[in-house]
């Protein structure tokens, strides 16, 4: 059986708080990686682009609007859970008021780089926060 490559959309949405830079991380509430933390995102729908479906994305599982731009895109290859996607990494700000979408987030929280890379992260993301966090370092 052939299996199809999926394409996703993640966000590293950041905010400054007493001079240190937080990402925002929502807990799973449902499979796959259950109870995991991971960035918001989802998948591209149908005609929609990866842009406006990570601004859909994020004001669906958080209820923040987002200022994406491309950061980077990630293979994430997970044989255990029959996953393979695409995921097309934004990184930016976001405003409004954090609203979790309790069908799919359970929490929402705010972890330095440092913080979330000692969670338990679904799917590849802790590969993502690494370069991510490795990026903020060289510049």
């Amino acid at each position: 059986m052939q299996q199809t490559v999926k394409t996703t959309v993640g966000a590293i949405i950041t905010r400054r708080e007493n001079g240190f830079e937080k990402l925002l991380l929502t807990r799973r509430a449902i499979e796959p990686f259950r109870d995991c933390l991971c960035l918001p995102g989802g998948h591209i729908d149908r005609f929609e682009t990866a842009r406006d479906a990570i601004i859909r994305e994020v004001k669906e599982e958080v209820g923040l609007d987002f200022a994406p731009r491309f950061f980077k895109y990630f293979d994430e290859i997970i044989p255990e859970y029959d996953w393979h996607a695409v995921v097309l990494v934004f990184t930016g700000t976001a405003t409004g008021v954090l609203q979790p979408q309790a069908t799919e987030v359970s929490e929402i929280g705010w972890f330095s780089p440092a913080d979330a890379l000692a969670q338990p992260l679904a799917f590849r993301h802790h590969d993502i926060i690494a370069a991510y966090a490795k990026r903020n370092v060289a510049t």
